[in-house]
């Protein structure tokens, strides 16, 4: 009462016409010196939004970037302007923004979902990190663990075969994120699956990932940038894959309770059979049954399984005049007549393949080795040197490719390089490999070792016995007393001058 009664009586009579139970002071709309720049700090903050935290402008950076544009308005002004914008934004994202969804719905053999993850196991004795991939169909849920030690082309074109072979069909649609991946793990030559994020679902696919879902039929299609949820199962699975171990106790984690395994296809034959077991067990959720049931009756919709895409990458390499080509830190031996020539590289997940004028010239099994504490190792195949040491013969002693030879091979080049020319005779055993089958001339070589005649005439001689399936492991014969001759035959090249004498007639010679 005393607060109104301080007032006017016109003052008062305004506030009971207008139904004001408690007066409060209007500030007035005054001109704002930061108004000419609000639709500049607005984009700047805009932009930020893209950025990492790390390299977001604080609001003093913003307000001393204004000053040097003529802003002569105090930093606290610029402040709130930034607190009011960010609520916004807040109140925006749990309404109608990136903070509500809409439940997404597939019909049967629609889509299929892909995501990696990183997750660590006992593989060989020894505990390493490895790359999951994930493949989850979006209408049955029936999914797919397998791991890879790298994130590369490869490995996610060996993901899918195995994906749609345990799924026994192919989607018409495949969903995946929407940054380039899988990460360059081998520098700029290496392409990703998408070249160039464009706005919106824009994307420039690389020319191997259109090859592999031109094969297999599929549609591939990227979600928006930060747009987890438009693939939210697989991501649930990612998850779900390091909480369940078999479906019942859900604090079990899979990756921590796995067996040790000796090699990684033995771990992915036990993730197979894990993730066909949890299919089983475990509720689809929406509809009735479990994923094992929803599954089984989506398999009918699925596209038929074609052959396997031959998902290899190609890179360009120049062979050393040593017969080696590198690649991640290892070389590798090519055939010595390539020696000094471009060859084209086929990268598969578990073997490389070089070919040079549309031939295949030599396969080696791949090794992935990611420690940097050791030097790169050098895989040698002794064969690919052979047409250099039939001209150099004096390389076989000390040559480091022999050194991996066979054991028996190796034992007759100790015993036969003693000898004079032993280096030509060796060299020649060895060439034989390239024109007959190598366990035969192994063989040979053994038997020859084993009747104490290291020689090149005897090899040869057992070889041939054993391509013409003559026997070789006679008894010696020791001819009686009775069958010893009493003169031994004399070489007398003129005794043939008279078989060109017949009937009294000499024939010219």
């Amino acid at each position: 009462m005393t607060a109104i009664g301080s007032k006017e009586p016109r003052t008062i009579k305004k506030y009971l016409r207008e139904g004001i139970v408690e007066p409060a002071f209007q500030t007035p709309d005054r001109p704002s010196k930061l108004a000419p720049y609000a639709k500049q700090l607005t984009a700047w903050l805009v932009s930020d939004q893209r950025k990492s935290r790390k390299e977001r402008r604080t609001a003093k950076l913003m307000h001393a970037d204004l000053v040097k544009l003529g802003y002569d308005g105090s930093y606290e002004r610029v402040a709130a302007f930034v607190r009011e914008w960010k609520g916004e934004r807040q109140r925006a994202y749990h309404t109608t923004d990136r903070g509500v969804f809409v439940p997404l719905v597939f019909q049967p053999g629609e889509a299929f979902q892909f995501d990696w993850s990183e997750d660590w196991a006992y593989v060989g004795g020894e505990r390493i990190k490895l790359q999951v991939a994930h493949v989850k169909l979006s209408h049955s849920r029936a999914f797919l663990v397998r791991a890879y030690l790298l994130q590369t082309h490869e490995m996610l074109f060996d993901a899918h075969w195995h994906a749609f072979r345990v799924f026994e069909g192919v989607p018409s649609r495949g969903i995946y994120d929407s940054e380039a991946w899988p990460p360059r793990v081998r520098g700029q030559a290496e392409k990703t699956a998408v070249d160039k994020v464009g706005l919106g679902k824009k994307r420039d696919v690389n020319a191997r990932f259109t090859a592999m879902t031109s094969h297999y039929v599929f549609d591939p299609e990227f979600c928006n940038p930060a747009a987890g949820w438009e693939k939210g199962q697989v991501e649930k699975n990612v998850r779900d894959a390091r909480r369940h171990a078999g479906g019942v106790l859900p604090a079990r984690r899979m990756w921590q309770l796995m067996p040790a395994f000796p090699d990684l296809d033995a771990l992915n034959a036990w993730l197979e059979e894990r993730c066909k077991l949890l299919w089983a067990e475990t509720a689809h959720g929406t509809l009735p049954g479990s994923i094992a049931d929803v599954w089984a009756a989506e398999k009918p919709a699925l596209m038929a399984l074609p052959t396997m895409f031959d998902g290899f990458v190609e890179e360009r390499k120049r062979v050393s005049p040593t017969c080696l080509i590198n690649f991640d830190r290892t070389r590798y031996s090519v055939p010595a007549s390539f020696a000094n020539r471009p060859v084209s590289l086929r990268i598969y997940p578990e073997r490389l393949v070089v070919v040079a004028e549309g031939h295949v010239i030599c396969t080696h099994e791949r090794i992935i080795d990611r420690s940097h504490r050791q030097p790169g190792r050098v895989i040698y195949d002794w064969r690919h040197y052979l047409a250099v040491v039939q001209r150099k013969p004096g390389a076989l002693r000390n040559g480091a490719p022999f050194v991996e030879m066979p054991e028996p091979f190796r034992m007759l080049q100790a015993k036969i390089l003693r000898q004079p020319g032993g280096d030509r005779e060796m060299v020649d055993i060895l060439s034989l490999v390239l024109h007959h089958d190598e366990q035969a001339v192994l063989c040979a070589v053994e038997l020859a070792l084993e009747a104490g005649v290291p020689t090149k005439t005897h090899v040869l001689n057992l070889l041939h016995r054993l391509l013409d399936g003559k026997l070789t492991d006679q008894p010696d014969v020791n001819p009686p007393a009775a069958l010893t001759l009493s003169k031994e035959p004399e070489a007398n090249v003129a005794r043939y001058d008279g078989l060109r004498t017949t009937r009294g007639t000499r024939h010219a010679s």
